[in-house]
């Protein structure tokens, strides 16, 4: 005989899976499925062997226990094609109603064939193919699977029972389908559908005892079969409660993993949006001065940062200079930034009074005390003909200036408030004189507070020492060397806070 080529296998392999619609998490259970079906089978040839020794009402509960153990594994089978799925998260089509009713149909005449005859009656476990498609599913369902249930059990099995075993089967998947409506359109739940279970088959018992004549018969029947079929059936219910709420929790989890993955996106996608929008705001240039060398740098720490500087064209010999830390980062602190740059460049080229700029941006960016964010900005204008600086530095870390003639470092005042968080505030002015060869450092936090693998900071130290030891340097220069010291000290370890510096040098 010759060997079927590899190919058609898998291609019969792959097509399965799809319908399926399993991980490779539930290939194992796929396979314990197989063994419940050969176990089950096993111990049906052993109790029919055996059944001669066994109390009646014993044998029927272990038989009826057998097939549904059957019906649970091909239920479990069931659950994991799509249109089961779409029906459990409520997505409803005429295609997956049908596919489930046909499905469920299917396993209520499995219970119904497999049953045992007890007086002519027929012991089974019909009605669970009914009960879960409507607990799952609503009336329609409920009532569809019933109807195949009920009529195969009325036109093919025949005995005394025929008549309310029939109704009751069909009644099962309509009151299922009842609570599904009434909760809501939703599973009952574990506690919920085992109780349903019992109820609908003492429900199933009285049927026969009010429908079957003669009275004795009924209650021969009813005494053999009442039993095992309740106990047969709540189990069942039982176990495919668990499946569906384990389905439930699988369906919660896959969303709330989706809806998680679409909001990561979504921010990533306004990330980048907030971060061009940025970009916009810090300057191209630096302005070329005749008795000045500036440069600056800003490295945000995420892709949107909250720090900002500007060199804002006063008068024809005055520059203002801005340099500004919000403390939040991402969109919010993008925005304020954006906000506050745009105020304060259209507030400087109407006043040459750095008192004025800044309480005017106090009154216009009133952030709520309770927001968690903070705006501390630095605001100079630099009198580069009479080589004067006016500032005031509202919560901004304290900026550094070199004197040349002695060598030695002074921190600008700090005002030690941050802005928007008092309307009327006040603000004063302070003034300092430059010389030929003095530089002033401008910074925010994120250059002093960098960490290295031990979590020490950078500190104001550090920067001090480098500006001692590298006034002779040209402003670039110098940037370039705290950079390549900051990098250093921090083994290009990830940053959480923005780093703003600029170098203003007196020729």
């Amino acid at each position: 005989m010759s060997e079927i080529p590899k190919k058609y296998i898998q291609f019969d392999f792959s097509k399965i899976k799809t319908y399926l619609r399993a991980n490779e998490e539930h290939n194992i259970l796929y396979l314990h499925a197989l063994i419940a079906v050969i176990g089950s089978l096993s111990a049906l040839l052993i109790l029919e062997g055996g059944k001669e020794s066994l109390p009646s009402t014993i044998h029927y509960l272990l038989v009826l226990i057998e097939k549904t153990c059957v019906i649970i594994v091909i239920a479990y089978i069931v659950s994991r094609i799509k249109y089961f799925q779409e029906i459990l998260a409520g997505k409803f089509t005429l295609k997956n109603q049908a596919v489930v009713i046909l499905l469920f149909g299917i396993i209520s005449i499995f219970g119904s064939y497999s049953g045992i005859d007890v007086f002519g009656a027929i012991a089974n476990v019909r009605d669970l193919g009914p009960m879960i498609a409507g607990l799952i599913g609503g009336p329609v369902v409920g009532l569809g699977t019933g109807l195949i249930g009920g009529l195969y059990r009325y036109f093919f099995l025949g005995g005394p029972t025929t008549v309310p075993c029939s109704i009751a089967t069909i009644l099962a998947g309509l009151f299922a389908g009842i609570i599904f409506i009434a909760n809501g359109r939703k599973f009952i739940g574990i506690l919920g559908a085992v109780i349903f279970a019992v109820l609908m088959e003492m429900f199933h018992m009285l049927l026969v005892i009010l429908l079957i004549h003669p009275y004795s018969q009924a209650l021969a029947i009813v005494g053999e079969v009442s039993v095992p079929m309740i106990f047969a059936n709540a189990m069942g219910i039982l176990v495919f409660s668990f499946i569906i709420s384990n389905l439930l929790r699988e369906q919660k989890t896959t969303e709330e993993r989706d809806l998680y993955f679409d909001e990561l996106e979504r921010k990533k996608n306004e990330l980048k949006v907030a971060q061009k929008i940025q970009q916009t705001f810090i300057p191209d240039t630096i302005p070329l001065l005749n008795d000045y060398d500036i440069s600056a740098f800003n490295i945000p720490a995420k892709e949107v940062g909250g720090d900002f500087y500007d060199f804002i064209p006063v008068t024809d010999d005055k520059l203002g200079i801005a340099i500004a830390n919000v403390s939040e980062k991402g969109v919010p602190a993008a925005l304020l930034m954006a906000l506050s740059k745009t105020i304060v460049q259209t507030k400087a080229r109407e006043t040459q009074h750095v008192s004025d700029v800044m309480e005017y941006l106090n009154k216009l960016v009133m952030i709520e005390a309770d927001s968690g964010i903070d705006l501390a900005l630095f605001y100079a204008v630099l009198d580069m003909k009479n080589k004067t600086l006016r500032y005031i530095n509202a919560g901004n870390d304290s900026p550094l200036l070199f004197i040349k003639d002695s060598e030695s470092i002074v921190k600008l005042i700090n005002e030690n408030f941050h802005l928007g968080k008092i309307i009327n505030r006040e603000f004063e002015e302070n003034e300092i004189n430059l010389n030929s060869g003095d530089i002033l450092i401008f910074y925010t936090d994120g250059v002093i507070n960098a960490l290295n693998e031990e979590k020490e900071h950078f500190g104001i130290e550090r920067l001090k020492t480098l500006l001692r030891e590298n006034y002779n340097l040209k402003p670039e220069e110098m940037i370039q060397k705290i950079n390549q010291e900051i990098s250093s000290f921090s083994k290009d370890k990830f940053q959480i806070d923005d780093m703003t510096l600029v170098v203003l040098k007196v020729k």
